[in-house]
């Protein structure tokens, strides 16, 4: 750390954070709060008490500092780290430790918000990831595993977190590992910011395996920017194989040309020869005993930027959503359902057609659109819903055949959004017209976006007001 004194504390507010000025990011309206000293007994509520149900920390109660998902009370959903008892003894010297990590704000990590020095007790306060780690999904999935362009993915995010922070003058990480790669709700990957600081004072970096400890670290204890390029390179190696494989063994295949043996089995040989060769080749490079002659962190983006864009491209072209999406989103890729809360209750009155797509019946809809003729009245029988109006009946038992190579990439969630476009491309050739702002409801509710959802509800129903007050609409 730079040695900066932490910022003078006001007192605490009601609710139990004190705010550091010119850290706000958004606050509470969305975006990353206020870094902010927070009150061991508002972090006790927010956590049950420390319940041991709140514990997601990856070996449970068995793990030395305890993670907890917790809740406060403007409802934002927090994961709080305790750290056992007298592990940084000094307040001051933690508190210095967590405003420096407080001060990054990146999209790439899972940020921290907030610290508590209350008496003996210590802990840091970060944004809460819902869907599980990288480790989670790589070694202990249970329906998909992680698809190629995914890993891609998650290699070139975790590139950019450790590159902004080094740019920020803290280019240390400690125990970087799959554990510390976690899936926000959009099931983009973010780097915890946990491994910012270590566990204690004067204690270890690494807890993982020796095996997996960078060399230059088991000589004499310390951690470079150097370590934490190894510690990248071992996490290259699990994205490429799934497993958690020793590097030195991994080396060996590496050397004896066996890449395809070194893949991962799961993968079904679906993933680029060209690209993996790239990433393994860079994992070879960060793995390299001197630690001089391994990349930095621009080098790693440099690296792997290319076979991201490269990736995502061919992903798009497979999935053929280039009208409705720039790339493909990581929660389709992930297989997760975005959350997010209950939608908000429309302002307006609803026609028939509206009360079924609230209400989300299906089959109503179809009925609703069928005596319609899928027209309106002012002419709009140019534009047919017939194949849509199926798609959506379809959904209702098995979401719609697609073509086999779509299926075997299992992209559940992208099925809707093929109706989510159709009902756009309406919206675009009639902007004027309710019912395909109702049908946009619909599709956005099935993929559980349901504020964009209650949105497009809102929307529609305006629009039908509008039209019974003889303006022009549905």
């Amino acid at each position: 750390m730079d040695g900066a004194q932490p910022p003078q504390l006001a007192q605490t507010h009601r609710g139990g954070a004190t705010t550091a000025a010119g850290l706000d990011n958004g606050g509470d309206g969305g975006g990353i709060p206020s870094f902010s000293e927070f009150s061991f007994a508002d972090l006790k509520a927010a956590t049950n008490n420390f319940s041991s149900d709140n514990i997601v920390s990856e070996s449970g109660e068995k793990a030395p500092n305890l993670v907890y998902k917790g809740r406060l009370q403007n409802r934002r959903w927090i994961a709080v780290k305790k750290f056992t008892k007298m592990a940084w003894p000094h307040p001051k010297q933690f508190a210095e430790e967590a405003w420096g990590v407080g001060k990054l704000r990146h999209n790439r990590l899972a940020n921290l918000i907030g610290y508590c020095c209350d008496g003996d007790e210590r802990l840091l306060v970060a944004e809460f990831m819902p869907n599980d780690t990288l480790a989670k999904h790589l070694f202990h999935w249970e329906n998909q595993t992680i698809e190629w362009a995914m890993r891609l993915r998650v290699g070139y995010y975790i590139a950019e977190a450790l590159d902004y922070c080094s740019t920020e003058g803290l280019p240390l990480y400690h125990d970087l590992n799959a554990y510390r790669v976690l899936f926000d709700e959009d099931g983009d990957p973010r780097l915890s910011c946990f491994g910012l600081m270590k566990n204690s004072r004067d204690g270890k970096s690494y807890s993982t395996n020796l095996a997996y400890t960078p060399p230059e670290y088991l000589r004499n204890g310390r951690v470079t920017p150097e370590s934490v390029t190894y510690s990248f390179g071992t996490v290259l190696l699990d994205l490429l194989s799934g497993k958690h494989i020793p590097p030195s063994h991994a080396l060996d295949m590496i050397r004896g040309k066996n890449i395809i043996q070194l893949m991962d089995s799961h993968l079904e040989g679906k993933f680029s020869t060209e690209e993996a060769t790239v990433v393994v080749e860079l994992a070879s490079q960060c793995l390299q005993y001197e630690p001089r002659e391994r990349p930095n962190t621009k080098d790693l983006v440099a690296t792997l930027a290319p076979l991201q864009t490269k990736s995502e491209a061919s992903v798009i072209k497979f999935l053929n959503f280039l009208p409705l999406l720039e790339f493909v989103a990581s929660c389709i890729m992930l297989g997760i359902k975005k959350q997010e809360e209950a939608p908000s209750t429309p302002q307006k009155p609803l026609s028939s057609l509206g009360e079924a797509c609230s209400r989300l019946d299906l089959t109503a809809i179809h009925q609703i659109l069928v005596m319609a003729h899928y027209r309106d009245d002012e002419g709009t029988n140019e534009l047919s819903f017939q194949e849509w109006t199926q798609q959506i009946k379809d959904m209702l038992d098995a979401r719609k055949r697609g073509d086999q190579a779509f299926r075997e990439k299992d992209f559940k969630t992208a099925i809707d959004y093929a109706a989510l476009r159709d009902a756009m491309q309406a919206q675009c050739v009639y902007p004027d017209w309710p019912t395909a702002f109702y049908m946009q409801s619909v599709a956005l509710a099935k993929l559980n976006m349901n504020t964009d959802a209650a949105d497009m509800m809102n929307e529609a129903a305006q629009l039908e007001e509008k039209r019974q007050r003889g303006g022009k609409g549905s």
